[in-house]
């Protein structure tokens, strides 16, 4: 039997692609998330005294969450049970737990259950978790590519410490990628294989992060040149080799969760802060990932009026023409009209004081009491208007000299507009100044 079990092993170890052969054995041997792993961090320092508690692992594909909970496992006196998400229902936790509890009370032994992609349970599937983490039953290790404090419940996320997970640096892809090609049993050093640090270089950038898919392409470049391998002679990966080995750049991007919303931001954010190199970056990631370009559109005519506003009001005239191309042409040529209206506003001058107006306005509305119209103001336009007063005594701007008059449109002493002296707001203050000073020099006699 040992044999035949022997034989099995082999035969599946034999299949295991490199990134999963390669996994650290140890917290030595793990690369990358030295902000919470690293010498004197919270989670080294948990994992050596074995006090783990609950603990959620956030981040993007590729980052080390599954290695570390393979790692955590052993390490922990802890009974320790693996399970996905999507693979599991209610009722095969329900058994889990029950295990759990039934070998704490027997023999006092603590279990951990490392649950992947948690964000695929419901929420009332997660809630089966919630009363064995809150009594200490068991030690809930999750995993998740989606924000926890979106997809996971709050009861439950409170209960946890969240570790977030970052892409991996260029050089830490590098290291595990030399790692990989020096390991005899586990990695490809019996092909005798060598990299040139330009074509380690490149996978490690073009993997964005990703340890998994830059071993994969690892070994792809060196399985393909094992056919007619000459045993003493190197298998060289050159650059050509390994930009065809890893193929196309994938964009890291959920259409739907953070990367969505954190790249809208830092498109919005670049805009107003006047740097039009980041504001076209986030603008082509976005495109690449396959954003809607209608959604980019809005972002832009929006940010037209809210950061640039009456500092450039051709802004909005740009902003809103390329919203008409992207309708009217589609991609890919609408990138051309939307590149261009983010960059002209990128490079305008800036003002938020419509954005304030209209917020002190609406906040006055809802909060403040109403201000009735002045009978001046009101609609003429009916019969009996005049018997009551309606549109008397108004005064028609452009009947007088200039266009203005000195003249009351509100009838209490509200200032909501603050232009600023940038572009063409300062044209505007400096007609506002004219016109509160007619309003306010005495009448002749």
């Amino acid at each position: 039997m040992e044999l035949f079990a022997d034989n099995h092993r082999r035969n599946r170890d034999r299949v295991m692609p490199l990134a999963v052969r390669m996994r650290p054995r140890t917290l030595d041997e793990f690369v990358g998330q030295s902000h919470f792993i690293g010498p004197g961090q919270l989670l080294r320092r948990m994992l050596q005294a074995d006090r783990l508690t609950s603990a959620v692992f956030y981040g993007p594909p590729g980052t080390g969450k599954t290695t570390l909970a393979h790692v955590i496992a052993g390490m922990t006196e802890a009974h320790f049970d693996e399970v996905n998400a999507a693979a599991v229902g209610v009722k095969e936790i329900r058994e889990i737990l029950a295990r759990a509890t039934d070998r704490l009370e027997a023999s006092g032994r603590r279990s951990v259950l490392f649950v992947d992609e948690l964000h695929r349970f419901s929420r009332s599937q997660q809630d089966v978790l919630l009363g064995d983490v809150e009594n200490g039953v068991i030690i809930l290790l999750a995993a998740t590519t989606e924000n926890p404090f979106f997809a996971i419940n709050t009861p439950l996320l409170s209960r946890s410490q969240v570790f977030q997970f970052n892409p991996l640096t260029v050089e830490e892809i590098e290291s595990l990628l030399r790692r990989a090609l020096a390991d005899q049993d586990r990695g490809l050093r019996r092909w005798g294989a060598e990299i040139a640090d330009e074509a380690a270089k490149h996978l490690a950038t073009v993997c964005d992060g990703d340890a998994r898919r830059a071993l994969a392409a690892l070994e792809v470049a060196v399985l393909s040149q094992t056919v007619g391998h000459v045993a003493d002679k190197p298998i060289l990966i050159d650059l050509a080799v390994a930009a065809e080995s890893i193929q196309r750049k994938v964009v890291q991007y959920d259409g739907t969760g953070d990367d969505h919303y954190d790249a809208a931001s830092a498109l919005i954010k670049s805009i107003r802060g006047s740097d039009p190199d980041a504001t076209v970056y986030w603008l082509a990631r976005m495109l690449e990932a396959g954003e809607d370009p209608r959604f980019l559109a809005r972002r832009i005519v929006i940010a037209a009026a809210e950061d640039v506003g009456n500092a450039d009001p051709m802004g909005l005239v740009v902003a809103q023409a390329a919203a008409d191309a992207t309708l009217f042409v589609g991609l890919p040529e609408c990138q051309l009209p939307l590149a261009q209206a983010a960059i002209y506003l990128a490079c305008a001058p800036k003002s938020n004081s419509t954005t304030l107006a209209i917020g002190r306005a609406r906040e006055e509305v809802r909060t403040g009491r109403t201000v009735p119209v002045p009978k001046h103001l009101r609609d003429a336009h009916y019969a009996g208007a005049s018997k009551l007063g309606h549109g008397e005594a108004y005064q028609y701007p452009h009947d007088s000299e200039g266009g203005v008059v000195a003249q009351e449109y509100l009838g209490v002493d509200l200032t909501f507009y603050h232009p600023t002296d940038r572009g063409y707001e300062a044209v505007m203050a400096k007609y506002l100044d004219a016109f509160k000073r007619l309003r306010s020099a005495p009448e002749p006699p």
